[in-house]
């Protein structure tokens, strides 16, 4: 059985929401859906394994290196690593 990733929201505006998500060895965020598109801002260096249900892809990420994504795509985040992983997503409304 893994661990769920645990998230805190930081902020919330008519334009954004900011949330912290932390992911010790093993943990996934669930599958789920974004609504809205976002960026990902890691805060440690790390690998994230993210399912879309086409298969898994291993995502090396570094500190401080943002990235987009698009709303839509269905996915599941896991740490395959024995570190855990931190990261900001701010959601664009």
């Amino acid at each position: 059985m893994s661990t769920t990733a645990d998230s805190i929201s930081h902020f919330e505006s008519a334009r954004v929401i900011v949330t912290e998500w932390r992911l010790p060895p093993g943990a996934e965020t669930g599958h789920h859906v974004h609504s809205r598109d976002y960026v990902v801002v890691p805060l440690t260096d790390g690998t994230l394994r993210m399912h879309d249900g086409q298969g898994a892809t291993d995502v090396p990420l570094c500190a401080g290196a943002a990235c987009a994504r698009p709303a839509g795509v269905a996915h599941n985040v896991t740490n395959p690593t024995h570190s855990e992983f931190r990261f900001v997503e701010i959601e664009l409304k």
